[in-house]
């Protein structure tokens, strides 16, 4: 009761705050929890009623997208703004087409990744603008980046492999885990919707690497040799790559913590049946098993997690469920701690797994945000140290979730909410200019943002800097 009274509050508030417009002056974001109403589900797209964010974007100022020249091909043919901090700004720092991961090398260069080329480039700023030059090529969808000291991880969707790097160019590689499930092993049969794969290296040297399911609701990846759907760890100086984490549909986002842990940002399932023996809305009889879009719309939330040896992150027997009141239409959504229920279509009875033994999601972003990209750092005051997530946003829900770059401020040991540190790339027609990937601080206070929709790589700059 006191969980529901909260969140009721929280949303009264925060809608109160969004309804004075979006040039509010102080630059700060929200402090409170994140508002379950801007997550709440939502009629079809009109004129008057934008796509969601996947936060309050109160604290946020439309700003002109500045373009360098040479750089205005599609989207920036035409001027572009986005919802950024105020007195912060935006440019397009370099056209990458297909960019995906990246990571800064130790000389300050950024790396980023082109699954669909095959192939990193190397991105450094000069009085001329960025250049572009391609560090390694002839990959198979190479995605995940990761340095550990002078050594660059990449993770293809076959393999993981290191390389020494020496200012802008790299060693010999050395294997550091090999037949890794893709598209083209024998018993998927061609038939694999996650073969991209990220990677991570922990304090101790140990090797982090995300494998994804074969689909959407696919039982058979949690037997699988190696097991799909999870996170498998190398241990330090090198050895068999075994399970970490279990049942992490699309755990693309992959980091380290300040105190070392590891945080997975999972893709969760779609279409998910709701999962509750009573009606829904002004239903007669029992909703259980329907798949009804309404529902679908807010559920299963997508995940950002805390891993451990042996943890279970349930999919797909068990999804996260944030309501507070479960299976109420319109029911305020509580993102953080999330417990778990079980899925109606795999797990009816609930003999496959006992959700109730799983341990709550410590935070999660609205159903079908699509969370890509995972680094934690430091921005900024009034920011601090956080979590930066690339949210691709969604092409699965009557009204698609907006894409955005989140901010998790780390407290304590764990990530408070979601607040939006960039948006406005969708417009209240659900048309978009861009899609951000990744978001990585730059060592020059600065973050740089990967746009696999505009094919750009964007730096969002304090003031000042």
């Amino acid at each position: 009761m006191a969980r529901s009274l909260v969140a009721v509050m929280t949303a009264a508030l925060v809608a109160l705050v969004a309804a004075c417009g979006s040039a509010a002056p102080d630059p700060a974001p929200p402090a409170g929890p994140p508002d379950p109403a801007r997550t709440a589900s939502a009629g079809p797209v009109g004129e008057a009623e934008p796509a969601p964010a996947g936060a309050a974007t109160a604290a946020l100022v439309p700003t002109p997208v500045a373009v360098p020249p040479g750089l205005g091909a599609e989207p920036f043919d035409v001027a572009r703004q986005a919802l950024v901090p105020a007195g912060w700004t935006m440019s397009v720092w370099a056209r990458v087409p297909g960019a995906r991961m990246a990571a800064f090398a130790p000389d300050g260069a950024l790396l980023v990744s082109r699954p669909g080329a095959g192939e990193i480039v190397r991105l450094v700023a000069g009085p001329g603008g960025t250049r572009s030059t391609t560090l390694v090529a002839d990959l198979t969808q190479p995605h995940g980046l990761w340095f550990s000291g002078a050594t660059l991880y990449v993770a293809e969707s076959n393999a993981v492999r290191s390389y020494p790097y020496r200012t802008g160019t790299l060693g010999a590689p050395t294997t550091v885990v090999d037949d890794l499930p893709d598209a083209r092993s024998p018993e998927l049969g061609g038939a694999y919707a996650h073969a991209l794969k990220s990677v991570a290296v922990g304090p101790d040297g140990a090797v982090y690497l995300s494998v994804g399911s074969t689909g959407n609701v696919s039982p058979q990846d949690r037997e699988s040799t190696p097991q799909r759907a999870a996170i498998l760890r190398v241990p330090p100086g090198g050895g068999p790559a075994e399970p970490y984490a279990r049942g992490v549909r699309n755990g693309t986002g992959l980091a380290i913590a300040p105190d070392g842990a590891v945080w997975t940002a999972v893709n969760n399932r779609d279409n998910i049946p709701f999962p509750y023996d009573r009606p829904y809305g002004e239903d007669d009889g029992s909703a259980r098993g329907r798949v009804i879009p309404d529902y679908v719309d807010d559920h299963p939330p997508e995940e950002l997690a805390r891993l451990y040896p042996g943890r279970d992150v349930g999919w797909p027997y068990c999804n996260p469920d944030p309501d507070v009141q479960p299976g109420v239409p319109g029911s305020a959504l509580d993102p953080s701690d999330v417990p778990f229920v079980a899925d109606a279509e795999t797990n009816p009875d609930g003999r496959a797994l006992d959700c109730a033994t799983l341990t709550p999601v410590e935070q999660t972003m609205g159903a079908h945000s699509a969370p890509l990209g995972l680094a934690f750092g430091t921005l900024p005051a009034p920011y601090g140290q956080g979590a930066l997530v690339g949210v691709h946003g969604s092409w699965n829900r009557q009204t698609p979730r907006a894409p955005e770059v989140s901010f998790y401020p780390w407290r304590n040991g764990g990530l408070e909410g979601q607040r939006t540190l960039v948006g406005g790339f969708q417009g209240p027609d659900g048309s978009r200019w861009g899609r951000p990937v990744a978001a990585v601080p730059g060592p020059d206070g600065a973050v740089y943002i990967t746009d696999d929709g505009a094919d750009a790589v964007y730096r969002l700059a304090p003031p000042g800097r």
